[in-house]
C-alpha cells in the first residue's frame, strides 16, 4: 500500500494523530486493508498527508497498542492477522450504530411510565438520610430472606384493608420487581407445569416464560376476561391473570367469573392461579373490586403485587403472598436466595407508609390520572375522529382502536414521522392476529400541554 487517501482537518478539536488512528482502524475493520499488508512508511505517509512524523508515529502506536498493526525491524508496519477479530468488532460498530440511530420522540405514550413530577422527593429524600444515619448500621447486613419484617408487617396490613387479600406475614416475599418474583415462582411450580396466559395479555410475562424454558398457552379473553371454557380446553395447569384491570384491555373481572375461575384450579390438586395486581389502585369509577386471592380458601391464588405504579418503578420493590404449599417448597428449596431489594429501601418504604405518606401520595395520584385521563379522552373526542376508545375506566392507559384505513404499523410508522411514539396492541398477543388496527396510548408520564399536542399530531399523523 503506498498511499491513504484520508482528509485531515487541522481545524478540528480532534488531534490528527486520532483523525489518522480511526480513519486506518476503520479501514481494517471493513476489510478495506488486508492482513499482513503494508503500510505506508512514517516518512512517506507524513509527507504525503502534510503532517509531522510524530503525527503518524502517534497514530501507529495507538494502533499497535490495540492490536491493528504489527511492526518489523527493518521492513515496517503491517496490518495485524485479524481472522476471527475482526467479524467481532464489525459487529460491536454495528451494535454501536444501531444505538446511535435510536429514534428521539418529542412525545412518548409509554404505558409503563408515572408522572415523576408529583413524585414526594422532599419526603422521599428526608426519609431516606434519616434512615441512612449512624445508629442504623445494621441495615448494611444482610437481612432476611423474604424480606425484611416489618415492611412484610407494613404490606400484609396494606393488602387486608385495601385489597381484602388473606395473607401471613411469614407467606409474604419481597422482591426487585414481578419478573423476579415470576421466576422464582415458575421455579417453585416446576418448568414442567403447562402454564397458560391471557390472550392478549402483558408481554413481559411470555418473555419471561420463555426464557425460563416454558412455552406458555395462550387462553382467549371475552368481555369478563379470561375465557373458562378455552381454558379447560387447554389443560393448563397455571395460569397468569390480571383480574383487576386485564392488561391491555383495562376489563375488570365480575365475580362469576371469577369463582369460575376458582372452580377452575379446585378440580385438581396441581392447578394454581397467578393474579397480578399490578396497578388495581387506579380504578377510576366505583370502589376498587377486592382481590381474587380474597374469595380463596384453599390455598390455589399466587398473589402478586408491585409499588412501581402508584409509587415508583425505579425502586423496584414488589412483592408476591405464596399459598402454605408452595411456601414449604419455597422455604425447602429456595430460602437460601438473598432478598434482591437493598435494606435502606425497604425501610425507607416502612416509614412512608406507617407515617402515612403513601396513603396521602396515592389518593393524590388517584386525583391526577383521573383527570389527565379525562382530558384525554375530551381531546380523542374532539380531535380524533373515527377512532374507539377502549378501557376508559381503569389503568394509566387506553387503547385506541383507530378505523382510518391504516394498519397498526402503518399507525405506528405515520405518528413517528410527526415525532409521536406509540405501541402496537398486536404485541401483546402469541398467536398472530388479523390486521390489527389498535394503539396504547399510556398517558401518565405526560404534562396537559403534552398530550394536547401529541394529540394534534396524530391527527395530522393519521389524517383524521
Amino acid at each position: 500500500m503506498d498511499i491513504l487517501t484520508i482528509n485531515l482537518n487541522s481545524n478540528s478539536n480532534i488531534p490528527l494523530y486520532i483523525q489518522l488512528y480511526k480513519f486506518i482502524k476503520h479501514e481494517i475493520q471493513m476489510g478495506n486493508m488486508k492482513s499482513n499488508s503494508k503500510l505506508p512508511s512514517k516518512r512517506k505517509l507524513s509527507h504525503y498527508l502534510a503532517i509531522s512524523q510524530n503525527t503518524v508515529e502517534a497514530a501507529y502506536e495507538q494502533l499497535m497498542t490495540e492490536g491493528y498493526i504489527i511492526s518489523f525491524p527493518r521492513k515496517g508496519y503491517f496490518v495485524s492477522d485479524l481472522q476471527g477479530i475482526l467479524e467481532v468488532n464489525i459487529e460491536k460498530e454495528a451494535v454501536n450504530e444501531k444505538l446511535k440511530k435510536k429514534k428521539i420522540y418529542q412525545y412518548e405514550f409509554y404505558s409503563s411510565r408515572v408522572d415523576v413530577e408529583s413524585f414526594p422527593y422532599s419526603i422521599w429524600r428526608k426519609i431516606n438520610k434519616e434512615i441512612l444515619g449512624e445508629e442504623n448500621k445494621e441495615l448494611l447486613q444482610i437481612g432476611h430472606s423474604q424480606g425484611d419484617r416489618n415492611l412484610r408487617e407494613a404490606i400484609n396490613n396494606y393488602l387486608r384493608f385495601s385489597r381484602g387479600v388473606n395473607a401471613k406475614i411469614d407467606n409474604i416475599i419481597i422482591g426487585a420487581g414481578t419478573e423476579y418474583l415470576i421466576q422464582i415462582i415458575i421455579n417453585i411450580l416446576g418448568r414442567n407445569k403447562r402454564f397458560s396466559v391471557e390472550e392478549p395479555g402483558y408481554y413481559k410475562i411470555k418473555k419471561i416464560l420463555k426464557i425460563n424454558g416454558v412455552n406458555p398457552i395462550p387462553i382467549s379473553i371475552d368481555n369478563q376476561g379470561v375465557n373458562v371454557d378455552r381454558l379447560r380446553e387447554s389443560n393448563s395447569e397455571v395460569i397468569h391473570i390480571t383480574p383487576s384491570h386485564q392488561f391491555p384491555t383495562g376489563i375488570i373481572m365480575p365475580i362469576n367469573r371469577r369463582i369460575q375461575i376458582l372452580n377452575w384450579a379446585n378440580e385438581s390438586k396441581g392447578r394454581y392461579i397467578i393474579e397480578d395486581d399490578y396497578d388495581s389502585e387506579f380504578r377510576f369509577e366505583g370502589k376498587p373490586i377486592p382481590a381474587l386471592q380474597s374469595l380463596d380458601n384453599k390455598g390455589k391464588v399466587i398473589y402478586l403485587g408491585t409499588f412501581s405504579k402508584c409509587f415508583s418503578p425505579s425502586e423496584r420493590i414488589a412483592y408476591m403472598v405464596l399459598p402454605d404449599e408452595l411456601m414449604k417448597i419455597y422455604r425447602k428449596d429456595f430460602s437460601f436466595l438473598a432478598c434482591t431489594v437493598s435494606r435502606s429501601s425497604q425501610q425507607a418504604l416502612v416509614r412512608f407508609i406507617e407515617e402515612g405518606y403513601f396513603e396521602r401520595h396515592l389518593n393524590k395520584m388517584r386525583n391526577i390520572y383521573r383527570k389527565k385521563r379525562e382530558f384525554l379522552v375530551t381531546l380523542i373526542k374532539k380531535y380524533l375522529n373515527n377512532t374507539e376508545i377502549i378501557g376508559t375506566n381503569s389503568g394509566l392507559h387506553l387503547l385506541l382502536k383507530v378505523n382510518n384505513g391504516m394498519n397498526e404499523e402503518e399507525l405506528i410508522k405515520s405518528a413517528e414521522e410527526k415525532g409521536v411514539m406509540v405501541l402496537g396492541l398486536s404485541k401483546s398477543y402469541l398467536n398472530n392476529i388479523e390486521e390489527s388496527k389498535t394503539v396504547f396510548l399510556g398517558y401518565a408520564n405526560l404534562k396537559y400541554n403534552e398530550i394536547e399536542e401529541a394529540i394534534k399530531l396524530l391527527k395530522e399523523a393519521w389524517n383524521l
